[in-house]
């Protein structure tokens, strides 16, 4: 990893980026698959609740080959099939995303982590969970694959703060997360960590705090997004019923957002994503039309006229 805020020859290095991670540990360009392994949630089957997280759609997730009716060796080989013509030359990640990915016996994760591994062209995993679903067993084994795979462990964090966790009926408090993450990379595994920027109830100084806390964290990475309704989901029923507690972020009042919050975020930080993007026929708002990497340059073009950069204003 690195970090620089002196401006280079070419151009400054504004923020820590994963693509410069991952060139870091592998010699040629590499690709996440998502996968569908067939897991449920502790959120949704009545063991920590029912009805998951008030703003969860998985459908917003998955591309067309990822289903889970079929093996994770077709996924990943249809997904491979899919990305190769374009780009020979390329190798992938398995991407368990879906549901909660360490939500199985640890036989049945094993199985179908390594079902994955086994796939020619795959040569690393990342596993999307939640941070009540990581035994001390299951890490044992996630230890020994990091040694021997790129590994990357992917905890939905969501909010540092347990009243807005209550409220999305997210089924654990931060407190839970903090240790989820601390026995992770006390193993030496790759941490991510996933938020959501505006969640109902949160204030700006509240998101601009939740900086200053996951840069607290031994994190490696930090996937963020904007807020987003989505169909078929308790969050828009609430929004529907009274729209008065949501501030759903104008496009421009949304990069302002990003701005601060990065130069908060600990200079180390690998800073994977800004935003999140949804199929059109089931977004509500708000609706940007802008692709991913559209707005990660209107992120570093107001980097650049505010002449700032990720931890300008970190305090340790």
């Amino acid at each position: 990893m690195y970090f620089c805020n002196i401006m280079s020859v070419v151009e400054r290095f504004y923020y820590n980026d994963f693509g410069a991670f991952l060139q870091s540990h592998f010699p040629f360009k590499v690709q996440k698959i998502t996968l569908d392994g067939g897991f449920s949630c502790p959120n949704r089957d009545g063991s920590k609740g029912r009805g998951g997280c008030t703003y969860c759609n998985n459908r917003t997730f998955n591309p067309a080959y990822c289903h889970r009716d079929k093996s994770v060796a077709e996924q990943m080989r249809e997904g491979i099939s899919f990305f190769s013509r374009k780009y020979p030359h390329m190798r992938y990640l398995a991407y368990f995303q879906a549901y909660t990915n360490t939500y199985a016996s640890l036989e049945v994760l094993q199985q179908r982590y390594e079902e994955a591994l086994a796939v020619e062209g795959c040569v690393g995993i990342v596993i999307g969970t939640r941070p009540d679903c990581m035994p001390d067993k299951l890490l044992d084994y996630l230890e020994e694959l990091s040694r021997r795979t790129f590994l990357l462990v992917e905890y939905g964090i969501e909010s540092c703060d347990d009243a807005t966790l209550l409220r999305i009926n997210r089924g654990h408090d931060y407190a839970t997360a903090v240790d989820a993450v601390q026995r992770t990379a006390a193993r030496g595994i790759y941490v991510g960590a996933h938020i959501i920027l505006g969640l109902p109830g949160e204030e700006r100084r509240d998101i601009m705090r939740q900086a200053t806390e996951l840069s607290k964290l031994p994190l490696t990475t930090l996937k963020m997004h904007q807020l987003q309704l989505i169909r078929g989901t308790r969050m828009a029923e609430e929004y529907a019923a009274f729209s008065g507690d949501f501030h759903l972020f104008a496009l421009d009042d949304y990069i302002e957002t990003v701005v601060d919050y990065v130069e908060r975020l600990r200079p180390g930080l690998v800073l994977e994503r800004f935003a999140s993007q949804s199929p059109k026929e089931l977004l509500i708002a708000p609706d940007w039309g802008l692709k991913n990497h559209e707005l990660v340059d209107k992120v570093k073009k107001r980097m650049r006229e505010r002449d700032t950069w990720q931890g300008r204003l970190y305090v340790e």
